[in-house]
């Protein structure tokens, strides 16, 4: 028998084949992909992985390899995680030849991996765990964003760094200025480059504030986020950007992981450990809501003023209270965005549940 002939190839779609489903594990500079096949039973069969370059040449190599792989007519499905911004480029590519993508947060796809039982992680695993989720549920497809939402993140982050450096020149200067002996040069220098950023930034919020203006209907819906006393413009457009508009999101639970606002807890048998936030997800959003968090509280907004009290009546811990607050304000935020509706200071009974 010839070695050809002892090779089992894969059983015919007529007999229990449904479709194939892709899943993407992309880094900076490769991905690694898993191609996997689901009968009618569940049971999914893995056909091929392989790396590619995370670049246009990468991404041509890799459909011809989808497409020697996947010979028969069945439905074809791509999964990846919403990772950063190294995702974007391939998605982007599949999306514009109208293929059925997925974009999962990296919460969904951790849990399912967990689910089955991977205790090993690297990026050829990572894909197996995406290819069989594609497989075994329905993923929603994923929507390119509007292009202006990433303009505008590009634009907040640009911005969030240019305050950043401004603050180490600041911390510099005060410094030299409290030093036995100041150095004028230093003194003038470290000013200067602050005021040079002080305009940098003044830009961007001007670049930012220029995009939004071309849609009188998303302005408007911000407005209504922003009368919340404490919620600024820059704060509003943060989030959104950093969210897509919120199209990545089914639910606030969601949000609150991908916010990294959701509540871990250590305990075993006998010993209760503390209850804390997570801090696994997006930075911006907790940077950007770290100051509207103190700002609404000192503004007396009736909700949150009594869930800050509430919190730190039951911890002693101030910042506790104010990450609470900062959790319930982004919900507050995705809840007027999504219903389009006005901001009410004192909430009628029975919407108190949605924020909290």
């Amino acid at each position: 028998m010839s070695k050809e002939s002892t090779k089992r190839s894969p059983k015919s779609p007529k007999e229990n084949f449904l479709k194939y489903s892709i899943g993407v594990d992309i880094s900076m500079d490769s991905f690694d992909v898993c191609i996997g096949m689901i009968n009618d039973q569940q049971e999914v069969k893995i056909i091929g992985t392989r790396k590619f370059l995370n670049q246009p040449k990468g991404f041509t190599q890799f459909l011809a390899w989808v497409k020697a792989k996947c010979k028969w007519n069945l439905e074809v499905c791509y999964s990846m995680e919403a990772t950063g911004v190294y995702y974007e480029s391939l998605a982007w590519f599949l999306h514009r030849q109208d293929f059925y993508i997925s974009v999962v947060l990296p919460s969904k796809a951790r849990k399912f991996m967990q689910m089955l039982g991977l205790k090993s992680k690297n990026d050829k695993i990572d894909s197996i765990g995406l290819a069989k989720m594609g497989a075994v549920q329905r993923l929603k497809r994923w929507h390119a964003p509007d292009e202006m939402f990433l303009q505008l993140r590009s634009l907040s982050r640009h911005r969030q760094s240019l305050q950043e450096t401004r603050t180490v020149f600041s911390n510099q200067l005060h410094s030299v200025q409290h030093r036995e002996f100041v150095e004028p040069f230093l003194v003038n220098q470290l000013k200067s480059m602050m005021d040079q950023l002080d305009l940098r930034i003044k830009e961007a919020e001007k670049e930012m504030r220029r995009i939004v203006a071309l849609k009188p209907e998303m302005m408007a819906r911000i407005e209504k986020i922003t009368a919340i006393k404490g919620v600024g413009f820059i704060s509003a457009i943060t989030v959104l950007a950093e969210t897509e508009g919120f199209n990545l999101f089914e639910n606030q639970r969601q949000l609150v992981s991908f916010a990294g606002y959701d509540i871990v807890e250590s305990s075993s048998g006998k010993h209760v450990g503390k209850t804390r936030i997570s801090k696994k997800g997006n930075a911006h959003i907790r940077r950007i809501l770290h100051m509207p968090g103190f700002c609404v509280v000192k503004n007396q907004e009736p909700a949150f003023k009594a869930l800050y009290e509430r919190v730190y009546e039951k911890t002693r811990i101030k910042m506790k209270a104010y990450v609470a607050v900062q959790r319930k304000l982004l919900v507050l935020i995705y809840t007027l965005w999504k219903n389009g509706q006005d901001y009410i200071p004192v909430l009628p009974a029975k919407l108190a549940p949605i924020l909290c």
